[in-house]
């Protein structure tokens, strides 16, 4: 099966949690906000299958490597932070 890119309308600015999951024991649930289901419509689609691909670069020549081939494509992609929060 041929995977679909999709792509946002606008730039998305967007902060939020990390859950953990009791069933995998890991922080492994990751709730998209409002703002980002807006710009992908398609996500509201109940019938339709999703997938992700996460691509990490452990450097920022490795990252310049992955830039320089997605300018080559037609696809831009989203950027996520994962940040370890202070213990309240």
């Amino acid at each position: 099966m041929e995977k679909k890119t999709l792509s946002p309308r606008k730039i998305i600015n967007s902060s939020g949690k990390l859950h953990y999951s009791e069933s995998n024991q890991a922080w492994g649930n990751i709730i998209l906000k409002k703002e980002i289901v807006d710009e992908f419509p398609q996500l509201k689609e109940k019938r339709s299958s999703f997938s992700y691909e996460v691509k990490f670069c452990r450097d920022s020549e490795e990252f310049e490597k992955m830039v320089k081939i997605l300018k080559k494509g037609q696809v831009m992609p989203l950027l996520m932070f994962i940040y370890q929060e202070e213990k309240e």
